[in-house]
């Protein structure tokens, strides 16, 4: 088919001649825009060919003699983009810069992570003169909460010489961002695609047999979700999943029944057959056509039944899962897992049933390519990689992926995945973003996920990322989403995150001390706070603003007429109604007073148990019994519950959503002086001396004591009551008409001063925040007015989420007098952040001396926390020494194994937090202000970034 006619430009003429395809209409308008000298936003779906857009902009700026830098969200991203560049524009003219890697860094064309470009725009570095093109790939990544702010810098502060070109996954106000970037950048196009040149197919699986989720003809519903109709045969067959099992019928007697009409796997499909591990598909170019020929019939499967090993919540196992996909022609396959044991378990249960999906040659030979990649590690550092297990995986056609492998064991499974090698991965959602890993079938096990703070269903816009992998063009003519059923899914739901197209994108841009006193060095403090003031958080708010005056405006005016409803010839019922309501919330504050007390009580009660004290959690999740092995800190900043360890071996902290009412000790028992409440086996030995020393019989709850000023509350209700009926409007036939007009003039006058305060609140906030940001900074001596101090010059060179904490550690000598190994553990305070709950209240430490220096550090966040609470700033994050005795013993040399035997730490998480310790302590050894300290961070650099921390630079 041929595609849209383009006009004879000399650039992008000679630009698609050099494909071997033809281009789409939104790719050619997004390539025409960079042509005109055009910034422009692509937003397209995932898989739609958008970084064409891209690549286009590389190729105009090698025409023209000028340099593109080409930014992405993560390394791994970055270097698969320098691959696919290199091969196309050759090594010599395409450079790589990461937080490890520096490759070509001059190069005219260079990719790197978003970061390394804010950073050479705050440093004014010589490597920005010539540049014409800046390619913010995956830029709708600006919505992290983390690190999104990055890309509203690069965008706000670079040149406006330099075409920005921004590559974003469909949004639903890309109308909107395009605006903001049109009055940031100039002039700028927007071109928006929502067609999925590869069609997806959406189903579930129900036990053994798979249904499509919507009726015939709606693969992909429209926009507005009209024909998103789920399929009648899946919620039958749902609602007899449900009713077997609550019948307690024997899984799989029924396999025979329930199955749908039409099964996706009766549509036309590109290359490959199902079948065994020695029929595989080697298909190639865009398009191509093609059916799977395997065993067809509504009775096809009926022998297939799954009758062993079914996941909780019933269904399939992962091995006949993957099995049946195979069968079925629907591999390559990725199934995602929110859990990173949930992946490791999956490729456990596949090894297990001696799943194998590729020749036993091919496996060989990729077993071979893998031992050669590993060359750069440690043999004895293999074990505890899980090394072993993960090439035997391999070797059958399966991996997992996920964010605790190392690094190098990551990237070889996108090796081979992308180049179609290995037929299987189970993944957590990292794998979504951005990396082009070619899957025909997407497999959810599940649709909720632990977010950072709780588990929580994922949204529309999760759920279009992650089956976005499906279907990828070029290499399948349709993808395959499949939704696994368990007990309480509704497929209802399903359909509605699956057909639901509106998913905006939002900012989380938010001024730093970093960024401040790089933009009055660069600008000044006015100059600065009105550059922040065109960040698209603040194009956001005053957007909102628009929208809220006018609602404002329209219920002032509603509040006349409710005015003039509600009045009364015989007196001013606005005072009548005063009192009416004034009763109302004097009998609410009674029954308030009475909980708040109640609260009260519970809080002190939490606060009076010690060491050893065994407690009855009244509800919540970790009811039961529990001995306090922490008791509560009130400090600022610090867990004010005590920290306990649970019946079921687990250790948390309480709160008063645990303790809503008043707790007292049932009995204590002695805790070990050494007791660490990471250590599984220390927690299992405490609890089972708990489990001996509690009563048969709960403590009796204390019983709550009669509020002693019941009486005066109703001596104030009965003199309220009084005045309302002496009041003349009570006398008034028409009273209750009045007082609904009334009371709907309250609710209406209430919500306004709500939505004047939001006015108020929105205007000008990111200025505002910068403005008590400047404050604090010149209160430490950062900024001087618009002179940036030698201190602040010092954080300016400091880029890590605890910015001003670090330069204040170098501004006090904190880390003067320690050795190499010593700074990296101290270091690793600033960039460990433990998941979930798995904080170690009680870290060990490596020495005296680094010890001193964490409390000392620790004491600096408590003065700076203070300060940040006084100026009504987000505070600082505490640092965490969870880590330290670890990067202490690497730094000092120790092998991998020795560092991480009995640590709950995952080595690919060591090997990523290493990773960003070096970053940190390059950054401190261009800003001490000592030459023995500088040095110091050297010697820490080359200390951690050996063995697994080095092994998968790039060469």
């Amino acid at each position: 088919m041929s595609g849209p006619l383009i006009e004879s430009t000399s650039h992008l003429t000679s630009f698609v001649a050099s494909l071997d395809f033809p281009l789409d209409d939104f790719q050619v308008q997004g390539c025409e825009a960079v042509e005109r000298g055009q910034g422009v936003l692509v937003a397209a779906p995932t898989g739609a060919g958008k970084t064409i857009v891209g690549e286009f902009a590389v190729h105009m700026a090698l025409a023209t003699g000028r340099k593109a830098f080409y930014t992405t969200p993560i390394k791994a991203l970055s270097n698969q983009k320098y691959h696919d560049l290199v091969a196309v524009h050759g090594v010599d003219k395409v450079g790589l810069l990461t937080g490890d890697s520096s490759v070509n860094g001059e190069a005219p064309v260079v990719v790197m992570t978003t970061e390394v470009l804010r950073n050479m725009v705050y440093a004014g570095s010589a490597t920005l003169r010539g540049l014409g093109f800046v390619v913010m790939d995956e830029v709708h990544y600006l919505a992290d909460r983390f690190r999104g702010a990055v890309w509203e810098e690069v965008i706000i502060h670079l040149p406006e010489s330099v075409q920005v070109i921004s590559l974003s996954a469909t949004v639903s106000n890309a109308e909107e961002f395009g605006d903001w970037l049109a009055e940031v950048r100039g002039n700028h196009a927007v071109v928006v695609s929502e067609h999925r040149p590869v069609p997806l197919w959406q189903h579930m699986l129900v036990g053994n047999s798979m249904f499509d989720l919507f009726v015939e003809g709606t693969s992909e519903p429209d926009a507005d979700g009209a024909s998103a109709r789920v399929s009648p045969d899946l919620v039958q067959a749902i609602r007899g999943a449900e009713q077997q099992r609550a019948d307690g019928w024997v899984r799989g007697s029924t396999r025979d029944k329930g199955r749908g009409p039409e099964r996706p796997r009766d549509r036309g499909r590109s290359g490959g057959s199902g079948g065994s591990a020695n029929s595989r598909d080697h298909g190639g170019g865009r398009g191509r056509g093609g059916t799977v020929s395997v065993s067809s019939g509504p009775t096809a499967r009926a022998d297939r039944g799954f009758t062993r090993g079914a996941r909780p919540g019933g269904g399939a196992t992962r091995a006949e899962v993957i099995a049946q996909l195979d069968r079925d022609g629907l591999l390559p396959a990725i199934t995602f897992i929110f859990s990173r044991m949930g992946c490791e378990g999956a490729v456990g249960q596949l090894l297990s049933s001696d799943t194998r999906l590729i020749p036993q040659r091919e496996g060989e030979q990729i077993r071979r390519h893998v031992e050669e990649r590993m060359g750069s590690l440690a043999e004895e550092d293999l074990g505890i990689l899980g090394y072993y297990d993960f090439v035997e995986a391999l070797s059958r056609g399966f991996a997992c992926h996920h964010a605790g492998m190392l690094p190098l064991f990551r990237e070889i499974v996108e090796e081979l995945f992308t180049a179609g090698r290995i037929r299987a991965v189970f993944a957590t959602e990292t794998l979504a973003l951005g990396i082009n890993m070619p899957a025909r079938t997407v497999v959810l096990e599940k649709l909720v996920k632990f977010n950072g703070e709780t588990h929580a269903d994922i949204t529309p816009a999760e759920y279009t990322q992650l089956t976005g992998r499906a279907g990828r063009r070029g290499i399948d003519i349709e993808g395959h989403a499949v939704v696994q059923w368990s007990r309480g899914l509704d497929p209802l739901a399903v359909g509605g995150l699956a057909s639901t197209r509106t998913y905006p994108l939002r900012s989380s841009f938010k001024p730093t001390y970093n960024m401040a006193v790089n933009l009055v060095a660069q600008v000044g403090r006015q100059v600065a706070r009105d550059i922040l003031e065109t960040s698209f958080a603040q194009f956001q708010a005053d957007r909102a603003v628009v929208g809220l005056a006018t609602k404002v405006r329209r219920n002032d005016e509603a509040l006349e007429g409710y005015a003039e409803s509600m009045h009364c010839h015989l007196g001013d019922f606005r005072e009548y109604a005063d009192l009416r309501r004034a009763i109302a919330d004097a009998e609410k504050d009674g029954v308030r007073k009475r909980s708040a007390g109640r609260k009260a009580e519970a809080a002190v009660s939490l606060e009076n148990l010690r060491m050893g004290d065994i407690i009855k959690v009244p509800a919540g999740r970790r009811s039961g019994w529990a001995v306090v092995v922490q008791t509560a800190r009130t400090g600022k900043g610090a867990p004010s519950g005590p920290g306990v360890v649970t019946e079921d071996r687990q250790f948390r902290r309480l709160t008063l959503v645990d303790v809503p009412v008043p707790v007292s000790a049932a009995a204590s028992i002695v805790v070990p002086k050494n007791f660490n409440p990471k250590s599984p086996k220390s927690r299992r030995d405490l609890a089972t001396t708990m489990r001996i020393a509690v009563p048969h019989d709960p403590p009796p709850m204390r019983a709550k004591e009669v509020a002693q000023d019941a009486a005066q509350e109703n001596d104030r209700i009965a003199y309220l009551r009084a005045e309302l009926k002496a009041h003349p409007c009570h006398q008034c036939p028409e009273r209750e008409d009045h007082a609904r007009w009334a009371e709907r003039w309250h609710r209406l006058k209430r919500e306004t001063s709500g939505l004047k305060r939001k006015v108020e609140g929105r205007t000008n906030s990111v200025a505002r925040t910068f403005d008590r940001i400047c404050v604090l900074l010149t209160q430490l001596g950062y900024l001087e007015g618009d002179v940036v101090t030698e201190r602040g010059e010092r954080l300016r060179r400091l880029y890590t989420e605890r910015d001003l904490l670090a330069a204040e550690c170098l501004r006090h000598d904190v880390w003067k007098r320690l050795d190499a190994p010593g700074l990296a553990a101290c270091v690793s305070t600033l960039v460990h952040e433990p998941r979930h709950e798995q904080a170690d209240p009680s870290p060990r430490m490596p020495n005296d001396e680094v010890a001193a220096a964490i409390t000392e550090m620790q004491r600096r966040w408590s003065e700076l926390d203070d300060l940040e609470g006084d100026h009504g700033l987000e505070v600082t994050a505490v640092p965490d020494g969870g880590m330290a005795w670890m990067v202490h013993r690497w730094a000092s040399g120790e092998r991998l194994d020795a560092v991480l035997r009995g640590q709950e730490m995952a080595a690919g998480d060591f090997v990523r937090r290493c990773k960003q310790i070096v970053d940190l302590l390059g950054q401190i050894a261009d800003a001490a202000p000592d030459t023995e300290l500088r040095r110091t961070a050297r010697k820490a650099i080359d200390g951690v970034r050996r063995g697994v921390v080095a092994a998968d630079r790039l060469n």
